[in-house]
């Protein structure tokens, strides 16, 4: 599938504060950036860093008074279907180094909470099926809420109001998957169909010697989906990081699902 990407961020700034953006589609084997363009309305040069594990990057920039950065893509998306149930299991100990952070509880997915809960209601289920088993109780358990969390709002939280949204589903699934032993992070992305428009956060668990992304909303299958960035929870993949304080005027989140790219 191609995706047509439109952002617009609009923000006033207090006083001077430097500001980091992740906005820009990720370029990767499944994801093909066709044409892009980043526009910032800022005094202040653009700086590029590398993005969590390598994926996607990062753009600093200066803010004072109004903050404006424009976002245009097309990113064509070729990515298999995603099949829970048929991927096997693969020890914690049989992992690569690299992957141990994501076993591990980070600020917003206290996955060592959850481990009695797994162990109780998905006993005998490892691997994809446990995954599967994951992301069906996560979709069936909360309700899709604007407004009923916040930006302290903690996978623990979620799990005993029942209700969030995309960020919040995201942050249960991982959760719950790194207590059953699946490493799992959490996924900035584009994807058509999100209700409200807006950018979506996904979930991606290592299975079967590779990451699998899972919309646990269900607004969204793997093959629509383009990643902005990967991370432990939202302290790493959040769209704007201001250092300082900023107050919104605008912000706009379009994405179009154009006709599939030719063979």
């Amino acid at each position: 599938m191609r995706l047509s990407i439109d952002v617009r961020l609009d923000y006033g700034i207090t006083g001077d504060a430097d500001v980091l953006l992740q906005i820009e589609a990720a370029a990767m084997a499944d994801q093909k950036i066709e044409s892009e363009s980043l526009t910032l309305w800022s005094d202040s040069p653009i700086r590029a860093v590398r993005g969590e594990d390598g994926i996607g990057q990062r753009c600093w920039s200066r803010g004072h008074g109004r903050f404006t950065a424009e976002y245009k893509a097309i990113v064509a998306v070729k990515r298999e279907r995603v099949q829970l149930e048929l991927y096997p299991a693969t020890p914690p100990r049989m992992l690569d180094g690299e992957l141990t952070p994501y076993l591990m509880p980070s600020r917003y997915c206290p996955s060592d909470r959850f481990e009695g809960f797994v162990a109780r209601e998905f006993g005998g289920l490892e691997g994809g099926p446990l995954a599967a088993a994951l992301t069906e109780w996560v979709y069936q358990s909360l309700d899709y809420r604007c407004g009923s969390s916040s930006g302290e709002t903690t996978a623990l939280d979620t799990f005993a109001s029942r209700s969030g949204v995309c960020r919040d589903y995201s942050h249960l699934l991982v959760s719950l998957a790194r207590a059953g032993g699946i490493p799992a992070r959490c996924v900035s992305a584009y994807a058509p169909g999100v209700d409200p428009p807006d950018f979506h956060a996904v979930a991606e668990l290592w299975l079967a010697g590779d990451w699998r992304l899972i919309d646990a909303t269900k607004m969204a299958t793997c093959s629509d989906i383009a990643r902005v960035c990967v991370g432990r929870d939202a302290t790493d993949i959040a769209f704007m990081t201001v250092f300082g304080q900023a107050y919104l005027w605008e912000q706009t989140v379009k994405v179009t699902p154009l006709d599939s790219p030719s063979s």
